[in-house]
């Protein structure tokens, strides 16, 4: 069972990550099934599932290079993160076959995980005005290793999961630190 939730964790982090890349991941890598098993997906054709995650998943890899349109991806990506994380925590639990429930439960645990990490990384944005492009190319790599791990190593991508949310709570201490410093020059 507690493989199964690391499993869990590292797909939601994934769409912390990326949105569209490891929805897109997670139907090609079950190719019998493709987005059967997750919620709103299997509502929709195959077909259109496929034009619209992989013309999503060119914008992310592409339009992140660029200063303006990473920040308006990002600011999209903030909004739909929780949406991305819920879908393939709940995606992820049915294709492993876990016993947990409640599924909703699960998808607000996913979801929760997405959205710190992608406030993380757009308070980060903003604070250094800008990311290098090292960064970004490390988050484009760590989105489908995440969603790999999931699947075939749930250890490793749940460890890794657990890492960046401790990445992101030492982030927000250390805003917190900075922000007070400066309200206290400026008072001064």
């Amino acid at each position: 069972m507690l493989i199964q939730v690391l499993a869990i964790l590292s797909a939601a982090a994934a769409g912390g990550m990326r949105i569209a890349i490891p929805l897109l991941l997670i139907g090609l890598v079950h190719i019998d099934k493709l987005w059967s098993d997750i919620p709103i997906l299997s509502l929709i054709q195959p077909q259109i599932v496929v034009g619209i995650l992989t013309s999503w998943s060119l914008l992310e890899l592409f339009g992140t290079k660029q200063f303006m349109s990473l920040r308006i991806l990002q600011i999209i990506q903030l909004v739909f993160s929780p949406l991305a994380g819920g879908l393939l925590a709940v995606g992820v639990t049915k294709l492993l076959k876990a016993e947990l429930s409640p599924l909703w439960l699960i998808g607000i645990v996913g979801g929760a995980l997405a959205l710190v990490l992608k406030f993380v990384q757009v308070g980060w944005f903003f604070r250094l005005k800008g990311i290098p492009m090292a960064f970004i190319f490390i988050q484009d790599l760590l989105a489908v290793v995440l969603v790999l791990f999931a699947l075939k190593a749930p250890e490793n991508g749940g460890l890794i999961a657990m890492l960046l949310l401790w990445i992101a709570l030492r982030s927000s201490t250390q805003w917190r630190r900075w922000y007070l410093q400066k309200e206290k020059k400026f008072k001064s």
